[in-house]
């Protein structure tokens, strides 16, 4: 079974963290949520306040086949200042294990340099922090192993884009078609 962390800082965007978790886990992805502060409570941008499955824990998670960042203020500063989670983006983007992030998050992944002559997206506004990147405005980017999308917007095409990725094609049209999502 693939094993998808999906990080939580405080101010995270509701719908772009929860979207991911949700749809991944009807794809029958292990999706573990991930506090970067130092309780299992995180209040989102907001005010919904959710109850992680557990605080960062390097070690427990080398296992994991995904890190997924979702947006949101100050949720994408709380991942930024996260220096654990930063060095495991790193082991993930070294060994070729996906690295996704979604609205503001993308600029994590732009300010640690790995976003280099790769294709990336972002919220808009925050594409001068795609440091090196191939600035796309599609609602998803896909380069190699990362995935970047733009928003609240798009968080259903960027879950189907890592499910594909993880998975398969017919999975995620399969979970589509359970939620009644037409493009």
């Amino acid at each position: 079974m693939k094993k998808a962390a999906v990080f939580f800082g405080e101010g995270f965007e509701e719908v772009e963290a929860l979207t991911q978790v949700d749809l991944l886990k009807r794809a029958g992805i292990d999706v573990v949520m991930v506090s970067v502060m130092n309780d299992e409570f995180v209040k989102g941008s907001h005010g919904v306040m959710i109850k992680c499955d557990m605080s960062f824990d390097k070690n427990k998670l080398k296992d994991a086949d995904a890190i997924i960042l979702p947006g949101g203020m100050p949720g994408t500063s709380n991942l930024n200042n996260c220096t654990e989670l930063k060095e495991l983006i790193t082991e993930f983007n070294n060994s070729g294990k996906l690295i996704a992030a979604i609205c503001a998050a993308p600029s994590v992944f732009g300010g640690m340099g790995i976003l280099k002559g790769k294709k990336a997206c972002s919220y808009p506004g925050f594409e001068k922090y795609l440091t090196g990147a191939e600035v796309e405005h599609n609602s998803v980017s896909h380069d190699g192993n990362i995935i970047t999308s733009r928003g609240v917007g798009t968080a259903i095409d960027f879950a189907a884009e890592i499910i594909t990725y993880l998975l398969d094609e017919k999975t995620a049209s399969d979970v589509l078609d359970s939620i009644v999502y037409k493009k």
